[in-house]
């Protein structure tokens, strides 16, 4: 059986044996995808990635927020009546706590 430091040993060698078979074959399946990206004619947006896509796709839909329905009268609290309800009204009366317009 192996002592403890001879595993904590054997596990940063394999550790290390990792990263440098990562660092060996990411330049080849980066080249692979570059290459296969040529052929196709795909997109970065196309595949759903990089900084542009991502603010496409948050401008795509702008949410606003939703008013408070209710309110906590001890302490103010309030709630939209969407979603998990808070506990200062879970499992009581909501009118009681109708915020009136």
């Amino acid at each position: 059986m192996s002592s403890y430091r001879e595993l904590l040993a054997q596990r940063e060698k394999l550790e290390k044996q990792i990263e440098e078979a990562k660092a060996r074959e990411y330049a080849e399946v980066l080249n692979e995808i570059k290459q296969k990206m040529s052929d196709y004619g795909i997109s970065l947006a196309e595949l759903g990635g990089g900084p542009r896509a991502k603010a496409a796709k948050a401008a795509g839909r702008p949410r606003a927020g939703v008013a408070p329905k209710y309110r906590d009268p001890a302490s103010g609290s309030t709630w939209s009546g969407r979603g998990k309800p808070p506990r200062w009204i879970a499992g009581q009366e909501r009118e009681k706590f109708l915020i009136e317009k």
